[in-house]
């Protein structure tokens, strides 16, 4: 007698929890520096687009004063004192852009406009050039997950602010359209997308790392609270 085996299929269960990821940065120059703006415009036609990202994209892993969005910018404010130069450069969105080299062409831009109109620029002195440097990026696991808003909330309170950063900013580039590893889990797998949308809101350009930790965290408070509210009516 043919004994008839039932094959059953075991649905694997997919891990949908939120991973919180850290990264840390080795610095690496290139030799280049600037004095004035001519050298600065110069080098910046040259270096590598790893250099470009470094002094624009990953700008607000320093914890640089947020009155500026990029080191071009930074260094024209504080070391050449071209403020109107400087909010200029500031005002250029990286994030807006589909290439690093596009980027570059509207740095170029900015700059070849200025030096054309004025064209006695300063000088600085020995020391407080611009440095181009380029960084090396390693991203790990920093062992932590959330599968829902109060666990997510929990690690958001104590993940470095380079995992805030990563997840913030760093994902922009790699998901595109303004988009952040944050509001996309919480749309996309927790389903709440009015959270999602008030953190999608952020403006990025408005605060550091601890200020967007900050907002975030309020956000989720103020949505944990209503749930409660709701359950106990």
């Amino acid at each position: 007698m043919e004994q008839q085996v039932e094959h059953i299929e075991v649905e694997e269960q997919v891990d949908t929890s939120f991973e919180f990821m850290d990264m840390v940065t080795i610095l690496k120059s290139t030799g280049r520096k600037a004095a004035n703006l001519r050298q600065l415009r110069d080098n910046l036609a040259e270096v590598s687009e790893e250099c470009i990202f470094h002094h624009t994209y990953q700008y607000f892993s320093k914890g640089h004063i947020q009155e500026y969005t990029n080191d071009f910018a930074h260094w024209a404010g504080e070391g050449l004192e071209e403020r109107a130069l400087a909010e200029h450069l500031s005002n250029i969105d990286p994030y807006s852009f589909n290439s690093v080299e596009e980027l570059r062409e509207e740095l170029l831009h900015v700059l070849d406009y200025y030096i054309e109109n004025f064209p006695e620029t300063r000088a600085v002195l020995p020391g407080n050039e611009f440095f181009f440097n380029e960084a090396i990026t390693f991203v790990f696991p920093v062992g932590l997950r959330a599968r829902n808003l109060a666990e997510f909330l929990i690690a958001l309170k104590y993940v470095d602010a380079s995992s805030i950063y990563y997840h913030f900013y760093e994902a922009r580039i790699r998901l595109g359209r303004g988009i952040d590893d944050f509001s996309k889990w919480l749309d996309e797998v927790i389903g709440a997308k009015e959270v999602a949308d008030k953190i999608r809101a952020i403006d990025p350009f408005m605060h550091n790392m601890e200020g967007i930790r900050e907002h975030i965290i309020e956000i989720i408070d103020g949505a944990l609270r209503k749930e409660m509210e709701v359950s106990l009516e």
